[in-house]
């Protein structure tokens, strides 16, 4: 076989079948996942790395968290496992340092192989539907109290399921066959992206390796070519957030010379009694994703990107919290990372810059019925915020990627009775250009056993503001029965009781004049 080159014409075709085949592998998860979340919701990413741990290619619906956080993941499993490596293996954490950032992720990964040389791994991250503790919300204290913690560890063993792994999830979960379902279905379509990229290199004999230098090269040139752009300075924005009791402060600096960007949260508030901490893997990831939309958007993204970047928060922050800190609900804080930076942005690139949004909220039901658990978690999206060029969408989980679960799926997954799923009207900041508008989700409790139930509401205490003279999108409601009610406190539903979420609109863009 000749020796093959690597060129403007090889490369896209090379990264096509990439796409392929971590989509084809994203497809083969969504339809033997157990949970609505992988299946209806989208919270999870497929990915390839090489045998460093640099991302190569994701698949295209990928949420941006998991993304960032995948290939942090694996180097911490080589550091681990080292040589220790066979094909068939499947390697699992949930530690939130080492993974996503809370212990309701799964991550794992498969190493994969090529004539007997390790060349790289494929990777899913998901959402599970259970981790035992307290339901996902506000209130933890610290991480003990969320639920099951998964340390660095082999599911499979040479292509063989550990029955000792499984047999302690399942102990641990209050609906083990739809969590370890799942987990099975991460391992299949890892095993799917080992299939397809050996018949790739066979079919071509492209050397992986140089590919994937090849692709982050070019990745990593287009970056540095953006940041160079942009004039050499300093920007800042502070973001204040009011999610619990007390406002927390993101104070973004943004630090640009050269071709090199980096971005410092010095200046945040502490770390938090509440479970609404960001640790470091989740600050850098939502901050460099921030910096790839604005600049460079439509390009391949990969560890190229990522490289000309540096994110970091002091130690003890909000952004940086300290073990064993909570860390269920971060995404009501990490998901305003973006706007955030982008706020830092927003003078030096007005034409690019959106917003604050809402992002997604969401609640988590478990408990008993006719002799079955189970146990739901149902996101409810908010309003985007608007730009210079465009209104903010409508009912989007932005800066993530997940969807609005159909009715008929969250009324089959527990006894509830969806009554309205609406646009909010009016809810998005006004400006010259307005934002979303976030959505009103009433449903009913039908069940015979009185069943916990939390919520995760963001910008309910004020809503996510607007930029340059825009209006403040409106803040989320909660009522339960028709009386209001606070987020941050779980409650127990009873037959009949009624729950009403309305989440935010997003913060307008301009002056309304």
């Amino acid at each position: 076989m000749r020796p093959v080159r690597l060129d403007a014409i090889s490369i896209p075709i090379y990264w096509t079948r990439l796409v392929s085949i971590v989509d084809e592998a994203a497809a083969t998860f969504a339809r033997t996942a157990f949970s609505s979340l992988v299946r209806e919701a989208n919270d999870f990413a497929v990915l390839i790395t090489d045998r460093e741990g640099r991302a190569i290619i994701e698949s295209s619906l990928s949420i941006p968290a998991f993304i960032g956080t995948l290939p942090e993941t694996i180097g911490h499993f080589i550091r681990e496992f080292g040589d220790d490596l066979q094909e068939g293996d499947v390697l699992m954490t949930n530690d939130p340092w080492m993974g996503t950032g809370h212990v309701h992720d799964v991550s794992t990964a498969m190493p994969l192989f090529s004539k007997g040389q390790h060349i790289g791994f494929a990777a899913v991250a998901s959402h599970v539907a259970d981790i035992g503790g307290k339901l996902r919300g506000t209130s933890s204290r610290e991480i003990y109290e969320e639920g099951l913690q998964i340390p660095l560890i082999k599911l499979f063993r040479a292509g063989k399921l550990d029955r000792t792994v499984e047999a302690f999830i399942s102990r641990n979960v209050r609906v083990p066959e739809m969590v370890m379902g799942d987990l099975l279905g991460q391992a299949a379509a890892e095993r799917m992206v080992a299939e397809r990229l050996q018949a790739l290199i066979a079919e071509t004999g492209v050397d992986f390796a140089e590919l994937a230098t090849a692709i982050c090269a070019r990745s990593e040139t287009a970056m540095r070519k953006a940041i160079a752009a942009i004039p050499d300075g300093t920007y800042s924005y502070a973001l204040q957030l009011e999610v619990i009791r007390e406002p927390v402060l993101l104070n973004a600096t943004v630090h640009v010379m050269g071709e090199t960007l980096t971005i410092d949260f010095d200046g945040s508030s502490p770390q938090q009694e509440w479970a609404i901490n960001v640790v470091p893997t989740y600050t850098r990831t939502y901050s460099a994703y921030a910096i790839k939309a604005l600049l460079i958007p439509d390009v391949p993204n990969n560890d190229g990107c990522l490289a000309p970047i540096r994110v970091s928060a002091p130690e003890g922050s909000i952004l940086n919290p300290r073990y064993p800190a909570a860390t269920g609900a971060r995404s009501m804080v990490g998901h305003q990372l973006p706007a955030a930076v982008m706020g830092a942005m927003a003078h030096v690139l007005p034409d690019r810059v959106r917003a604050s949004g809402a992002g997604v909220s969401s609640f988590t039901l478990a408990g008993r019925n006719a002799g079955r658990s189970f146990a739901l978690a149902c996101f409810a999206n908010g309003g985007q915020g608007a730009s210079l060029s465009s209104p903010g969408l409508s009912a989007l989980s932005f800066p993530s990627n997940m969807a609005n679960t159909p009715i008929e799926v969250l009324e089959g997954e527990a006894p509830i009775r969806i009554l309205e799923r609406s646009l909010r009207r009016g809810s998005g900041g006004a400006g010259r250009q307005r934002g979303g508008e976030g959505i009103r989700l009433v449903f009913r409790y039908l069940g015979s056993e009185g069943a916990p139930c939390s919520f995760m509401l963001t910008h309910a205490r004020s809503g996510p503001a607007g930029l340059h003279g825009g209006a403040s999108g409106a803040p989320a409601r909660l009522t339960i029965n028709g009386e209001a009610r606070d987020f941050a406190v779980p409650c127990v539903l009873r037959a009949n009781d009624v729950v009403a979420m309305e989440t935010a609109g997003g913060g307008g863009f301009g002056s309304p004049e």
